[in-house]
């Protein structure tokens, strides 16, 4: 076999262009972005304003879990002055006037 000849080199060319077609099959199946000419990314339509979308979920999932935090700690104080006897409760009222 020679391996300087033009159908050699037409082999690896060919071996190489269908390796990357099906590579960017595969990602693009699978909802992966694809690599362009120059190693950038080619996202789908509206794939950037998805991960926007994403980013202000979390910020909005962050600020209700602190506000659902808060609102717990209001909520044991007010089952605590429910539950204490009201003369205690009166007793503490007179000592603090």
């Amino acid at each position: 076999m020679d391996f300087a000849g033009p159908s050699f080199v037409i082999a690896i060319i060919a071996i190489c262009t269908a390796g990357w077609v099906i590579n960017n099959w595969i990602r693009a199946r699978h909802g992966y972005p694809l690599e362009n000419e120059w190693s950038g990314m080619t996202y789908r339509d509206g794939e950037p304003a998805k991960n926007r979308q994403i980013e202000l979920l979390s910020d909005e999932n962050a600020q209700l879990k602190g506000q659902i935090g808060r609102l717990e700690e209001r909520l044991a104080v007010l089952e605590r002055i429910a539950t204490d006897p009201a003369e205690r409760t009166a007793r503490e009222i007179d000592s603090l006037r």
